[in-house]
């Protein structure tokens, strides 16, 4: 989309109250670590009796090849990662600091602070991330997409809540 359709799409939706664009990221600055593509696979512990000694109730598969994309992510304070997607789930671990996330669909816009030491599920559905903090903090994500393609997809604001 080009920058004048954007402008009148924008205009219009802030006009009629009910739309607001995505603003990109401010103030997170992502590294990327590594991306690699696994085959189909299923993974299963505490069921089969040749994993029965394992501490872990774990299960995972994918049917069709797949990328995982691992990042680190490092937010000054106030930053925002945008609102946006993912086409599948994404493991982050908070090792620094604070973030708090905040779910596209969740209209009372319910605050889910995740502190160093500590991880959220991000299941593709949109969010967003922010340091509402005035210390830095980081977080190293796992991304999972499908092979070669984009693992993010920007959205528009969902006004007229959350007030970012």
């Amino acid at each position: 989309m080009n920058k004048i359709v954007a402008l009148l799409l924008t205009a219009a939706g802030l006009a009629a109250g009910f739309l607001t664009w995505a603003s990109p990221p401010s103030g997170v600055t992502p590294t990327l670590i590594g991306r690699t593509t696994f085959e189909p696979f299923k993974v299963e512990t505490g069921e089969d009796p040749d994993y029965s000694q394992l501490p872990l109730r774990f299960e995972a598969s994918a049917k069709d090849r797949l990328d995982m994309v691992v990042r680190v992510h490092d937010y000054l304070p106030g930053s925002s990662t945008g609102w946006h997607t993912h086409p599948g789930p994404v493991f982050i671990n908070v090792i620094e600091g604070q973030v708090t996330f905040y779910e596209y669909s969740d209209r009372h816009c319910t605050p889910k602070i995740v502190t160093a030491g500590h991880g959220y599920v991000d299941m593709g559905h949109g969010h967003i991330g922010r340091n509402e903090t005035g210390q830095p903090a980081r977080d190293v994500s796992v991304i999972i997409a499908p092979v070669g393609q984009p693992f993010r997809g920007e959205l528009p604001a969902p006004s007229p809540y959350c007030g970012f």
